[in-house]
């Protein structure tokens, strides 16, 4: 990566009800009809943000398996009208996440949280509504009206404890996550893997 900003990934969020109200797939379009550019940039199509990422409505503060899929699969569609800004693949030493974050900015507004070891959020607030939502946890309401957040479950495998994320001058966001490569080698060997 280019020249890029380390982002702390958090570990130790006690934010009670966060994410506790869901983006309907109705609630959605009125937002976007409301014609804010800025909206339209972070939750636009092929925005990590996006809950028509996958190709159908998906609530982004749902924790999504996005391992559990293949980029090229789950994201055809937009990459062939040339709309992705997101990637995602699997080495034998980590998960990677990369996407454009448009909106964002070259601020350090991300976030970057785990939570209870089993998901990752990637999170921040709009910086032009910031000031309206000082006075209680914006993740806490109606999110979307304030920020933007995609939430991700990780891998079994993932060890999340060593999670690095950066973020480009061009607002580019790559979140590395190591394998535990104990754990891989008990599954490679079957014990703990699950039928298919």
């Amino acid at each position: 990566m280019t020249s890029c900003l380390k982002l702390e990934v958090q570990t130790e969020d006690q934010t009670p009800h966060k994410w506790c109200i869901s983006l309907a797939e109705d609630e959605f379009k009125r937002l976007l009809s409301q014609g804010n550019p800025l909206v339209h940039k972070v939750f636009g199509e092929g925005s990590l943000f996006s809950p028509l990422l996958f190709g159908k409505f998906f609530d982004p503060s749902d924790a999504f398996p996005l391992w559990d899929f293949e980029s090229d699969s789950l994201l055809s569609n937009l990459r062939n009208s040339g709309k992705s800004s997101v990637d995602w693949f699997q080495t034998d030493q980590a998960y990677v996440l990369k996407a454009e974050l448009p909106g964002v900015g070259k601020t350090n507004n991300v976030q970057i949280h785990v939570e209870k070891g089993k998901i990752v959020e990637i999170f921040g607030q709009l910086k032009l509504l910031q000031r309206e939502s000082q006075k209680k946890d914006w993740r806490s309401c109606n999110w979307w009206e304030y920020g933007y957040v995609r939430r991700l479950e990780l891998p079994e495998d993932a060890d999340w404890r060593r999670i690095e994320a950066y973020l480009s001058i061009d607002a580019v966001l790559e979140i590395r996550i190591p394998r535990n490569l104990l754990h891989s080698d008990t599954s490679a060997s079957g014990v703990g893997k699950n039928s298919e």
